[in-house]
């Protein structure tokens, strides 16, 4: 299941990507177009600050604003930044690959060849879209 972290993340690039001119929007107004805690959201977008996706601005009209295009900004790399894994087992991950413990063939396995599956499928359609093509 998606973390709220990670569709409240979502949600606030998508946001963002709708402003026109680009100029910094405050958190108070992202949250409030959004329906998400200041607090919660000030973590996410500082996350999302030190990914490289975002820019801020302090003092009077300052606010968070994307340093990226929408276009530049894949989906897959957002997801994982927010949420980990795109796999649901360590032992189906590329990324963050771990051997199950109770596992005494991983090669035969049929529950990690159905969640290499679901995580083929899943990254196949997360590198596909960029906030682009969700945001507009």
């Amino acid at each position: 299941m998606l973390s709220k972290k990670t569709k409240y993340g979502i949600k606030a690039l998508t946001f963002l990507a709708r402003q026109e001119d680009q100029t910094p929007v405050a958190i108070a107004d992202i949250a409030k177009s959004e329906n998400i805690s200041i607090k919660f959201l000030e973590s996410i977008l500082l996350l999302l600050r030190h990914s490289g996706f975002l820019g801020a601005k302090k003092g009077k009209g300052g606010g968070y604003y994307l340093i990226k295009e929408p276009k530049e900004i894949n989906m897959a790399t957002v997801y994982r930044i927010l949420e980990g894994p795109i796999a649901l087992l360590p032992c189906a991950s590329h990324n963050f690959y771990e051997k199950c413990d109770d596992c005494t063939d991983e090669v035969n396995c049929a529950v990690r060849k159905l969640m290499a599956e679901v995580r083929d499928n899943t990254l196949k359609i997360l590198e596909n879209n960029s906030l682009a093509d969700i945001a507009f």
